[in-house]
């Protein structure tokens, strides 16, 4: 592992719970989210590539049962940031930078770092949003509005914001997934939501606190989207200063896939992200949404 993979793998571990917080998790198979509970209508504005016929669509890729047949008995060798398959960077040669903010939701969580979007929108800079189903509960009109502006790609944050294992581990206090099933609910939960919001599936995923198994992120491919971390810690779980988050995302080399929050307002992204990006842009960098620099 070099030097800035270290320093960015401890920064994070300083700050992961301050941006996303710890889900409660009990005894059992958690149900998905009802649609009932949630925003029923895809964004009025949205795309015609995101935007299905009424009701709601089923997302591509293996069933529930299928996942447990095929991964309820398989063992994990990993445990991280590192699975096979999980993108970190862009491919080689993409030149681009892709800025990713995480929206946790639940107590603590569910906050809307407006500042920062207006920021984004303002000088036209892309961004995936990764997005929890309890921060689209808590905030249906505001997620409505990201979803309709082409600026943004909305990615899969899950559906109870849990680490996602195949044996229950856990990151940061924060307990993991306990079994194939679990892992099948986290990501299919929000996925079905989604899909059904936006017209169309996601096509990545990121677990609460980022870390995963290879199990896992195997489930997470054969459910049709890819696991997602990074190569840039940017603002350490919305707990870095101003400051902090200029010099650490202002410092990213191109093909870096740099990881903040948009639910803390009351930290220093927004700040930080203002000034670092001005800076990239003058340098000669690019901003992409993941899907525009991932083709497939």
């Amino acid at each position: 592992m070099s030097t800035s993979r270290r320093t960015v793998l401890a920064a994070l571990a300083g700050g992961a719970l301050a941006g996303c917080s710890a889900s409660t998790q009990t005894t059992g198979a958690q149900p998905a989210s009802s649609p009932s509970s949630s925003p029923t209508s895809a964004p009025p504005s949205a795309s015609p590539s995101r935007t299905g016929k009424a009701g709601s669509p089923r997302p591509a890729g293996a069933t529930r049962a299928e996942i447990l047949a095929r991964y309820g008995n398989a063992v994990p060798h990993s445990w991280g940031f590192d699975a096979p398959g999980v993108l970190h960077r862009l491919p080689a040669g993409q030149r681009g930078i892709a800025l990713t903010f995480d929206a946790c939701g639940g107590r603590g969580g569910s906050g809307y770092d407006q500042a920062l979007i207006d920021f984004l929108r303002k000088r036209e800079v892309p961004a995936t949003l990764f997005i929890n189903s309890r921060w689209i509960d808590a905030n249906p009109a505001i997620f409505r509005r990201l979803a309709a502006e082409p600026l943004f790609e909305i990615a899969n944050h899950g559906t109870r914001h849990l680490p996602l294992s195949v044996t229950g581990r856990s990151a940061y206090g924060i307990p993991g997934t306990r079994g194939a099933g679990e892992v099948y609910d986290e990501v299919a939960g929000n996925r079905a939501k989604l899909t059904r919001l936006l017209g169309s599936p996601p096509r990545f995923f990121r677990s609460g606190t980022a870390y995963c198994d290879d199990v896992a992120s195997r489930i997470v491919t054969a459910l049709g989207e890819r696991f997602a971390s990074f190569s840039v810690n940017g603002d350490g779980g919305a707990t870095f200063t101003p400051e902090q988050v200029r010099a650490t995302v202002g410092a990213a080399p191109a093909g870096s896939v740099v990881i903040c929050h948009m639910n803390h307002p009351e930290g220093g992204t927004a700040e930080g992200i203002a000034a670092a990006v001005p800076r990239l842009l003058a340098s000669g960098h690019t901003f992409v949404r993941l899907s525009d620099g991932v083709r497939q």
